[in-house]
């Protein structure tokens, strides 16, 4: 038998793989005309960063390892790089997830963006290095103001839909561990 908190954890983890090929699903769909225009956001990366934000213990490395080197495998982009980026990202933001449970809003989304700045800074940078043809850089930044301001919306979404919220100070689980 599984305990609660567990079966809490493996219900999330199942829950963000699965928006996450619905995500990628409508990504790959040819619905797109007009591909000149500004570029819609990677809602991936919002929703992933929006859920470390929230509640890091939902998503393990592994699984945002997993689902970014899937993605990568899908859009024919580099293998590996931006999985590594997004880690690297992550882990940064999920190390200082205690000490942001009280930044107001605002402030999150500063530090988001900074990320976001950084892990986009370094792809290019890896990327132009090794050579490797990049798409141009003022729709990458497009796409990354795009996906910053999406952010919210994400973040509100999974609150209101999915109950994601992050835990307050000294908040115990149902067996009196820390959360």
């Amino acid at each position: 038998m599984i305990d609660p908190l567990t079966s809490r954890r493996l219900g999330h983890m199942a829950l963000y793989l699965g928006l996450v090929l619905l995500l990628l699903f409508l990504r790959l769909l040819p619905i797109n005309p007009v591909s000149t225009g500004i570029p819609g956001p990677d809602l991936t990366l919002a929703l992933t960063i929006a859920w470390v934000m929230r509640r890091p213990d939902y998503l393990p490395a592994v699984l945002i390892v997993a689902v970014f080197l899937l993605e990568d495998l899908m859009l024919w982009r580099p293998i590996g790089l931006w999985p590594l980026i997004v880690l690297l990202g992550t882990e940064f933001l999920r190390a200082r997830e205690e000490g942001s449970r009280d930044l107001p809003f605002a402030l999150e989304m500063l530090l988001v963006g900074g990320v976001m700045v950084a892990m986009q800074v370094l792809d290019r940078f890896i990327l132009g290095l090794l050579m490797v043809d990049q798409p141009p850089l003022g729709r990458e930044l497009l796409r990354m103001l795009m996906t910053l301001v999406a952010y919210p919306f994400v973040v509100a979404l999974s609150a209101l839909a999915f109950g994601l919220r992050r835990p307050a100070t000294g908040e115990v689980d149902d067996f009196g561990r820390p959360i």
